[in-house]
């Protein structure tokens, strides 16, 4: 995994001290950092258009899993000819949209013809450095929250299966089309330091992950995870995508008390997500001003957990 590679070192490259990292970040003066991210995929939707929304807003998510301030963004396209030119340009004007929406611009990019579609963003951003929310500040005691349904993962399976069609999952779909701006700006004003975004690696590998950044445990109430509308039953059905096997493949393992949970809690704890919501580590006299701040910009956050003085991992309960 490219960001598991070992960087030069460089005092001003604070990313590097940093496990698990959701960008890089480069500090350029005593106040600020750079920040900045690459993301890009083949499509999870069959609408160009809508593709190109989810991939920029999948993009952008690491700037905001930092509480950075998106700046600019050049796209990347991998494209077959055979699709032709409007095709593209309803992808690209997705993109646009969501970068825009983000405060940002467009400032270039690079295209190669391949056979297989593909788009994302190199996205560039700032955060003043001791504002900067990472996945090392946990504390016992926090409460975990989840600003996103989990399933989406599933549900693309299903669409690319022709057993849903895109009306069928509209919830996942403008749910993957949201940015994390709002749950970021919730946490930057009241003082939250611990975040990550949720994508490929699952709710249970990227808590894994925060977790051990942090030296401590995380205890996931799995009856409180939020889902996606249809996703159980895609469940039941089989539809799990190659992504969600790697991930229990890899972390299940690692966690405690998994052999106790039912087929679907596992399913949705490494379903890989795209454009997924924030996991949020809040400190307990924080919680309330944090869900006010979030009602306030229309955002809905789900507790799903604990953070617990236990440096093995994550518990599931």
């Amino acid at each position: 995994m490219l960001d598991q590679i070992p960087t030069f070192n460089d005092p001003r490259l604070l990313s590097q001290d940093i496990p698990f990292a959701d960008a890089g970040i480069f500090r350029i003066d005593e106040k600020n950092a750079l920040v900045q991210s690459v993301d890009f995929f083949t499509p999870v939707v069959d609408d160009p258009y809508v593709y190109g929304q989810i991939a920029a807003a999948n993009a952008l998510s690491d700037l905001y899993a930092v509480g950075a301030t998106p700046l600019t963004a050049l796209s990347l396209v991998a494209f077959p000819l055979e699709l032709g030119q409007d095709m593209l340009a309803e992808v690209l004007k997705g993109g646009a949209e969501r970068v825009a929406a983000a405060g940002a611009v467009i400032a270039g990019g690079h295209s190669v013809e391949d056979a297989e579609p593909k788009y994302g963003l190199a996205v560039t951003g700032m955060v003043e450095i001791d504002r900067m929310m990472t996945a090392t500040a946990c504390r016992v005691g926090d409460r975990l929250l989840l600003t996103k349904p989990l399933g989406c993962g599933i549900l693309s399976t299903a669409l690319k299966g022709e057993v849903l069609a895109a009306e069928d999952m509209s919830e996942a779909i403008t749910g993957m089309i949201t940015l994390n701006r709002a749950a970021a700006e919730a946490c930057m004003a009241v003082g939250v330091k611990a975040a990550t975004d949720v994508t490929g690696f699952g709710l249970l590998g990227h808590s894994i992950e925060m977790a051990t950044a942090s030296g401590l445990g995380f205890e996931l109430e799995t009856e409180k995870l939020p889902v996606y509308p249809r996703v159980a039953e895609m469940a039941e059905m089989g539809l799990l995508p190659a992504g969600l096997h790697r991930n229990r493949n890899y972390y299940l393992p690692q966690a405690h008390q998994a052999a106790e949970l039912s087929p679907l809690a596992l399913d949705l704890l490494c379903d890989p997500q795209t454009s997924g919501g924030l996991l949020i580590s809040v400190n307990q006299d924080l919680m309330l001003p944090l869900l006010e701040q979030l009602a306030e910009r229309q955002i809905t956050a789900h507790e799903i957990g604990r953070v617990i003085e236990d440096p093995t991992g994550v518990s599931l309960v």
